[in-house]
């Protein structure tokens, strides 16, 4: 089963994922008037996109992250990967976040963190500098990599799981993220992120192992 609901649709057409929570319930740090736009527009606008490019061919027969896996690298087929993969990323984002979420993880996924970083406090450092440090539009990941978790970026629509990580939570940096709410300070809504909405019950449920 695939971590990301998104793929829950088996096959194409795909349509957009519902939020996971009312389009207020992320304010003040994330905004209904930003969602109206994020998940309204930009998302559906790659659901829309990708329907459009995988109509009348074999991909259309396909799961989201099997249409992904099978185009990644593809020249000929960047323009299904950009907006298959920002379909994946946008759903797998929405569930990374959750009202009142935020502050530390507990149980099994805090004594991963503990070891592969050495704390919370160094993940957390790894990540922010990640976040805030992927030059232009991108993502920045937690991600279980065997019996280890790093903290990767990713450039525009690239996805962790192409390499054959495993993707636990993610915050979205492209500009349209943030921007009406923290116009420029990509670095206060990233600690904002972290400490009121990241969704540590998500990551604990798709750490593997």
């Amino acid at each position: 089963m695939s971590i990301c609901p998104a793929a829950d649709q088996a096959k194409g057409p795909f349509s957009l994922p519902e939020l996971p929570y009312a389009k207020d319930a992320l304010a003040p740090v994330i905004t209904a008037n930003t969602l109206d736009f994020h998940h309204g527009k930009h998302h559906n606008a790659y659901v829309v996109n990708l329907n459009k490019l995988i109509e009348n061919t074999e991909l259309v027969s396909l799961s989201l992250e099997e249409i992904i896996k099978k185009v990644a690298g593809n020249a000929e087929k960047a323009g299904v990967f950009n907006n298959a993969a920002q379909v994946w990323n946008h759903t797998f984002y929405w569930h990374s976040m959750k009202p009142n979420g935020g502050g530390k993880p507990t149980g099994k996924l805090a004594e991963k963190i503990d070891a592969s970083f050495g704390g919370y406090d160094k993940f957390r450092e790894a990540f922010v500098t990640a976040a805030t440090t992927q030059f232009g539009s991108g993502w920045a990941w937690l991600v279980q990599d065997g019996a280890t978790l790093k903290v990767v970026k990713t450039s525009n629509a690239e996805v962790p799981f192409t390499s054959g990580a495993i993707p636990l939570i993610t915050i979205d940096v492209w500009e349209h993220a943030y921007y009406l709410d923290f116009q420029n300070r990509r670095p206060d809504y990233v600690n904002a992120w972290l400490d009121k909405l990241v969704n540590w019950d998500f990551a604990a449920a798709n750490l593997q192992g």
